[in-house]
């Protein structure tokens, strides 16, 4: 890949994966797939059009932030866009300059092929255009996962976005960086029906108790501090070091603004020294 000063990005979504992911967010496990037939037959139905408006996607979240890496030098779309829930969204992409693929319906049993037709666009866009430098993959779906390593053997940054609790670990492991839907700036988080709320409630308790980003955050204490013989560490490298360790890491995600607020929250774990330009963290005395 030839050297280059600006950094240029490709975008490619599977629109149904996060489609129907943040359905299922929004209104509870396996909520689409029992919405399905009534989406298809009537979407102007007032009871399907109100949960349909309730689990919109923010194209322009996901836009700005793929744009946020660099240049956007193609986007692309893949769905069924005959489909009523795809439909509605036409205009908003096309405004965007996002190229629509359209797959051709399958069978309610039967996978869409966004996945392969995606990969194959993908890795002959990267021979096609060599001066991309970053591939930003929109899904969930662990199929991703042999097109994310092969965007990274040949030299591409790749970033993940997919919505949480739908995204393979796989998939978040096998890219560079990778990022809830729903952390992206702008983008509101849902109200959980009554029905999802049990099992969300539970995975939300089971998360405090484990708190992995303290966990996250002293292992990389503890990793840069062996490695560079010092307590004291610069912030912005012990982020870097998590987000190495996990890509899928985002203090946001987490309900914090910033890395900062995110340490702070972690006296046990970390001590923090704001006096100079630079903040500096090391682990609290208490974990050492």
């Amino acid at each position: 890949m030839p050297e280059t000063s600006e950094a240029r990005v490709a975008v490619y979504l599977d629109f149904d994966n996060i489609v129907m992911s943040w359905y299922d967010t929004v209104h509870g496990r396996n909520s689409f797939g029992r919405d399905r037939q009534k989406i298809a037959k009537d979407p102007t139905d007032e009871e399907i059009a109100a949960r349909l408006a309730d689990a919109t996607i923010d194209l322009g979240a996901i836009i700005d932030y793929a744009a946020s890496f660099g240049t956007l030098v193609l986007t692309r779309a893949y769905a069924d866009w005959s489909a009523p829930i795809n439909a509605d969204y036409r205009s908003q992409l096309v405004a965007r300059a996002v190229d629509l693929v359209q797959l051709f319906p399958a069978a309610a049993y039967a996978k869409n092929g966004a996945d392969i037709r995606l990969a194959v666009d993908a890795v002959e866009d990267m021979f096609r255009l060599p001066d991309l430098t970053h591939v930003v993959i929109v899904a969930g779906d662990s199929d991703y996962v042999p097109l994310a390593q092969r965007c990274k053997r040949l030299g591409r940054f790749v970033v993940g976005v997919g919505v949480a609790g739908s995204s393979a670990k796989s998939l978040a492991a096998a890219c560079d960086r990778f990022d809830a839907y729903d952390a992206l700036p702008g983008v509101d988080r849902p109200q959980k029906t009554e029905a999802a709320e049990p099992a969300s409630t539970g995975r939300r308790s089971r998360r405090k108790a484990a708190d992995p980003g303290a966990e996250l955050l002293e292992r990389a204490l503890r990793l840069e501090g062996d490695k560079e013989g010092t307590d004291w560490q610069h912030a912005n490298v012990v982020k870097s070091l998590i987000t190495r360790l996990d890509s899928s890491f985002s203090e946001r995600a987490l309900g914090f603004r910033s890395f900062t607020e995110f340490v702070k929250a972690h006296p046990k774990v970390a001590e923090i020294d704001e006096t100079e330009n630079i903040v500096q963290i090391r682990l609290a005395s208490d974990a050492r």
